[in-house]
């Protein structure tokens, strides 16, 4: 106190120092750079899944036919109880082994492998009618309890036996391999136990010896005259 006056002190700090001031600039900086390329980038609902995750789909649906089936795959199973037992032997019929489990597969779109440019996936299963909007083969010899037969798998197949009017029959020593097959690395097969091999020609020629079968029988999607 001086001549009778009262003098406050200075009471915290009025603005921050440039120090300070930078220091929250380049914090900002870096949150912004975090934050923004998650809230910019764009969504693509229409991203097409892989094959294998097609596979792994189509292997659960007929796990889950046969569970809701007497544990009886479709082809097992006569078309009067919801099967397709009637066309095991019918030429170019493999997309009606498909088409009986519209109620397993969640859309037609995870028949078509979205490599596999001739084939166009149908939009529903009303209009899933025939083979062009399926790329993968049916094993006909295929039971629930064969865990190493070939359930499913992609259609490049390529045999000294040729297939008759789309149905191929091998034996576990007969010739295979895969072609044409737009997966670089070989191509992939949905065993008996649902699961999905990701195998090149000499694994797959490995798969059919361990199937057990003596005979395998493969619906191969093909076009009929």
């Amino acid at each position: 106190m001086q001549d009778g006056l009262w003098c406050p002190g200075r009471r915290g700090r009025a603005a921050f120092t440039r120090i300070e001031l930078a220091i929250v600039t380049v914090v900002v900086a870096v949150l912004v750079a975090l934050v923004l390329p998650a809230i910019v980038r764009p969504h693509h609902p229409s991203r097409k899944p892989s094959c294998v995750n097609n596979l792994k789909q189509i292997g659960l649906a007929f796990r889950i036919f046969a569970n809701d089936n007497n544990e009886k795959l479709p082809w097992e199973v006569s078309t009067n109880l919801g099967g397709s037992r009637e066309f095991v032997d019918a030429p170019f019929s493999a997309f009606h082994h498909f088409q009986v489990m519209s109620n397993e597969l969640s859309t037609p779109r995870l028949l078509v492998c979205h490599k596999d440019p001739q084939r166009t996936s149908a939009t529903n299963f009303f209009s899933f009618r025939d083979n062009k909007a399926l790329s993968y083969f049916a094993g006909f010899g295929t039971h629930v309890d064969d865990p190493s037969s070939f359930l499913s798998g992609d259609r490049f197949l390529g045999s000294t036996r040729a297939p008759t009017n789309g149905l191929l029959t091998l034996s576990p020593f007969s010739p295979l391999w895969w072609t044409k097959s737009p997966h670089a690395d070989g191509g992939n097969v949905v065993m008996g136990d649902g699961s999905v091999q990701q195998l090149n020609s000499q694994g797959l020629l490995q798969a059919l010896r361990n199937t057990g079968l003596a005979t395998n029988r493969l619906a191969l999607p093909l076009i009929g005259p």
